[in-house]
This record gives structure tokens, sequence and C-alpha cells, in this order.
């Protein structure tokens, strides 16, 4: 496992750049900024779990090369379509939204958000709104087909879904429910030459009762339905425990599904293959982890190129940060894929950390998912995402004035902390080191006393910087929540009273590689997290613990805000104005 920092193409640290984005102006693809500063600039336009590890220093990067992970951000289960020379991406959300966000590349290693595939909920939509932790999305696939973009994915609770549309930036059709079953997870599908259309999927051993097993289904040719049971093609219990996340292709007559087993931190990638479509399937170990700090490799998703490469992305899990994606080379030998390097001649290939770009016939500028928001337009910039179903009376999104307006929402009458809260507006981690700041203006209403707003760094445990009206005024306070997700209350650390309801808070992140030795695999990072606070915006103290970060279920800590009062009777609250939130390297 190699250890962490922030770096430039040229293998140094990551340089702080003003906010500003390279737009995009072909294929119909344009990032830009209403006002005076872009919306969703990123500061790091490219930064690589490195450190000090020694092998990235016996690895320097050269011109022309990508260092892994090409995503440093949380981006679980990826799925990849090509239409010409655009590529798009789709990570499992579960239950946050906008859900399904769309990613669009021209190079495989640098990416933007364009769009999402469900922008606001999915049914069963349930009042008062509560995060679904771990629940609804899970791993996605993207496919181009006869003109139209599809997505398929599995709901653990309800079934196989699936949305489309003609330009991947939508506007994408309500979900169908393709084939309903407790426990259907992971689909993926595959238009045969001969017209019919098929599904394949994993089962959630939660739900159904039985895992490691992969599965087939056909589909009528509208692929809005199945109509065929699933019949079991491939049983991994004995050789590959905890096969999951199937991926369906065809080439030289041959079907072929890629998929992880072992374990997300500790697994590898398996190909099997057959002639016919129901096997019996035959099966190999194409990348693990060997001799490379890259544990895992986890599920993943292959795609050429129109200069006739190959190509396969998959992600690695480092615990508080989450599912971090690499790209990793891919050729084929008698018809099986090897996929990184295979050192020994296997077979079996180990993953990157440096190599080649993608040969895509021109090189593109550099590029990541949106991170900062000076919150100047009118609808939620898309690397935002609440914990639950959307509710439109969450927020204000005010363009002209360049602000977001957070209402304070009750919480649920069995309130314990914000592990209970849906109301959250958070986005995932952009690189090992860095600090998020932002500004707000909090104007409660004096009759409810206990509406609280804030800076928060949410997982499974989580801290925060939360601004409170209390009987004696406004009190900021630094809080945290060991064990969350089970229930634990806050504590305060931390507190100091205010005069003024415009305040400036601020984490820092960081991370120097360790990891925390009881984790599966001992492959979590330690992340760190210190607060501190301001009343100009100019001088800054700290205020309460370092707190070490927790990933979530199934998905890194995610760093936002959010606005709440008690779950009391009232026909309204007050609200906090979030003037911007910044990502810096410092």
């Amino acid at each position: 496992m190699k250890k962490v920092k922030s770096t430039l193409s040229v293998g140094k640290r990551i340089v702080l750049l003003s906010l500003c984005m390279t737009m995009f102006s072909v294929a119909g693809f344009s990032q830009g900024a209403k006002g005076k500063k872009v919306k969703g600039a990123p500061v790091f336009l490219q930064a690589v779990y490195q450190g000090n590890d020694q092998v990235y220093n016996e690895n320097p990067l050269q011109a022309g090369e990508f260092y892994n992970p090409i995503l440093q951000g949380c981006y679980p289960d990826p799925s990849i379509t090509r239409k010409g020379d655009d590529y798009f991406l789709v990570c499992s959300s579960f239950a946050m939204f906008p859900g399904v966000p769309i990613f669009h590349s021209k190079d495989l290693v640098n990416w933007t958000i364009i769009g999402a595939a469900v922008p606001y909920a999915l049914t069963p939509i349930e009042t008062p709104e509560r995060p679904e932790h771990g629940n609804r999305v899970w791993a996605p696939s993207i496919r181009h087909h006869n003109g139209e973009f599809y997505i398929f994915w599995g709901d653990p609770d309800q079934g196989a879904f699936m949305v489309k549309a003609k330009d991947p930036q939508g506007p994408w059709t309500e979900p169908v429910l393709v084939k309903p079953g407790k426990g259907i997870i992971d689909t993926c599908p595959l238009w045969d030459e001969d017209g019919k259309v098929y599904l394949v999927h994993a089962y959630a051993g939660s739900r159904a009762g039985l895992k490691s097993v992969i599965t087939i289904c056909e589909l009528n040719k509208e692929a809005t339905k199945a109509i065929t049971p699933s019949r079991i093609i491939f049983d991994g219990h004995e050789a590959h425990q905890t096969c999951e996340g199937p991926k369906f292709y065809k080439r030289n007559g041959y079907y072929y599904i890629f998929h992880p087993a072992g374990g997300v931190p500790t697994g590898w990638q398996v190909v099997l293959r057959s002639k016919n479509i129901y096997g019996p399937y035959e099966w190999k170990t194409v990348l693990a982890q060997g001799s490379s700090p890259v544990n895992g490799p986890h599920q993943g998703a292959w795609v050429d190129t129109p200069t006739g490469e190959d190509w396969f992305l998959h992600f690695q899990d480092v615990g508080a940060y989450g599912r971090i994606m690499h790209l990793q080379p891919m050729k084929w030998v008698n018809d099986w894929p090897i996929i990184g390097i295979d050192k020994d001649g296997d077979g079996c290939g180990e993953p990157v950390l440096t190599y080649k770009k993608p040969n895509v016939g021109k090189t593109y500028p550099i590029c990541t998912p949106q991170e900062s928001d000076e919150f100047d337009g009118y609808t939620l910039s898309p690397q935002w995402q609440w914990h639950a179903n959307i509710n439109e009376k969450w927020a204000y999104y005010a363009g002209d004035k360049s602000y977001v307006r957070l209402y304070s929402y009750p919480v649920v009458e069995d309130y314990k902390n914000l592990w209970d809260v849906a109301n959250l507006l958070l986005q995932k981690t952009p690189s090992d080191n860095f600090t998020a700041t932002m500004k707000l203006t909090f104007s409660p209403n004096q009759k409810n006393k206990g509406e609280r707003t804030g800076l928060v760094v949410m997982g499974r445990d989580y801290a925060g910087l939360v601004l409170e009206n209390t009987d004696k005024g406004l009190v900021l306070s630094q809080v945290e929540c060991d064990r969350a997700d089970k229930g634990k209350p806050e504590e305060v650390k931390a507190a100091v009273d205010l005069s003024q309801n415009t305040v400036y808070l601020k984490v820092r992140f960081s991370c120097d590689g360790k990891k925390i030795k009881g984790s599966e695999g001992g492959h979590d990072l330690i992340v760190m997290c210190n607060f501190s606070y301001s009343l100009d915006g100019k001088k800054y103290e700290s205020l309460g613990v370092p707190f070490q970060a927790r990933e979530g279920q199934w998905i890194g800590a995610k760093v936002g805000m959010f606005c709440t009062r008690p779950a009391i009777k009232t026909n309204d609250g007050g609200w906090a104005d979030v003037d911007w939130f910044r990502i810096t390297k410092k």
C-alpha cells in the first residue's frame, strides 16, 4: 500500500490555481461560469496518493504519462462506455442525490461531471426523509446502444432498474423496474448479434441469503422487462468467494464476464468466458495486487479507444478517503485479457502506478471533477449530493445573490445525531491533503431555540463546527460523534460564544500515508481533520481537538454543510446563507 501526497503531473506537489478550469468546447460539452468566478472550479488539477513512498521515487513520471489513481475522490464500482471519442462513466451513488452522476472524458485520465441520471429521487418517497445509508443504487452500468444511452443498476431491496437517454447530459427517463427481486445487485446488459438482450447480475447475501454467484436472464427487446428467470452460470464459492460486480461483453465469438472476487480491500479480478451465453464458463484471474501497493484491485470495467487500445478502470479501497479510481492498460492474449503488467508471464497482471497515457489521437487539458463553489448558479452544482431523496424545501439557490440558502429543516422525532439527518449537503474529498473553508451567515428564528448550522466531516464517525441558537445567544462548538452509525450522541469538545452571525469555518484534512492496523487487510489510511474559525476571514483560531475521519457506508468520508431545527411543531424556521465553499491546498 502506497503512502500518499498530492502531486502535479511532473511528480511534484500540486500547486494551487485560482478558481478556473479549462472549458470543454467539443461534442457539445462545455463547462463555464456565470458571474465573476467559475462554478465548481477544481483546485486539485491532479491529485495522487503518493506520499513519501519509495515506490514513487523509483517510478518518476515521464512526459506523456499519468499517475494512478486518476480520480482520488470516492468513485466506487465504475462502469464506462464510449461513443466515438467521448467516454462516459458512472459509479455507485447509493442513496445520495442527485443520483448516478455522469462523468465525461476525452482521454480516460481527465474527468468532469456533466449531469446525473437520477437528479431528484427514487421511489418509494417517504416523509419524513431519512438517509438510507448504503441502499438504493448499487454498481450501475452504462452502455451506448442504437443511438441511446442505457444505465442499469441493482437496488438490493427492490430489483434491477433501467433509465435511458439520447444525450448523456439528460434528460433521462424515469426508472423502470426491469426485474423485481430481493437482493438483485450489480446489473449489466448485453445486446447480442441476434437481437436478444441479456442481463447479468449478482446477489447481495444480506437480502437474498445467497452470494458468490453470477446469474443471467433474458430481457425483452426494449430492455424494459425480464422475460426469463435468472440462471446461475458461475459459482464462486470454492475459488472466488464474494464474486460480484459482473460486467458483460462479447468479443471474437466469446461471451465475457469481468468480475471482482475475494472482498473489496483484498480481492482480485476474474474473467469468465464461454461460446454459449449460459455457459459453461471457464475462468482466469487476470489482475491481482501481487507486489504492487494497490490493494484490491476491485470492481471495474473494460473500454477500448478509437485507436485500438484496451483499458480497464477499477477502484482501490483506502478507508476514509473511500474508493479511488485507477486506470490500467489491458491487452488480449489467446482471447484472454491481461490487465496491468504481467511481470512473470502467468497471464495475471499487477496494477501500474505510472503508465503512458491512452492514445486517443490528441492531448487534452488537465481537469478533475468540480470542487469549490461560489454558489452563483440557480441549480445545485454537480459535485454536491444530499443524503436522501431531495426535498425541494431544503434550499434556495440564489444565483443572482451568489449564495445558497439552507433552510432549517426539522430533524426526525427519534433523532440521535447527524447520521439521521437527510438534508446534509456534502461532497467527496478531492485529495489527501487539503482544506475546505466556507463563509456563512446564520439567521435563526428566535422562537426556535436549538436551530443549528455549520461545517461537517461525515462518516460512520463525524465531527464539525456547529453554530447554534441557544438561550444565551449564538454558540459555536466543535462537536464529535464516535460511532454515529450506532446511534451514539454527539460530544462538544470546545465552544465559544459569538456576538455576530457571520462566520468562516475551516477544516484541514491531512494524511501522511500511515495505515490503520486493525482495518481489513491493514489498508485503511489514517486521515486527520483539524478545525478552525474566523470572524473576519483573515485570522483563524483553532477550535476543539483533532478528529480522525472514518468512512461511511461503502463510501469515503464527505465534507459539507447542513441546517436543522429540533423536531418541534412550527410553521417556519430560520436559515443559513452560505456565500461560498472553497477547496484549497492549505
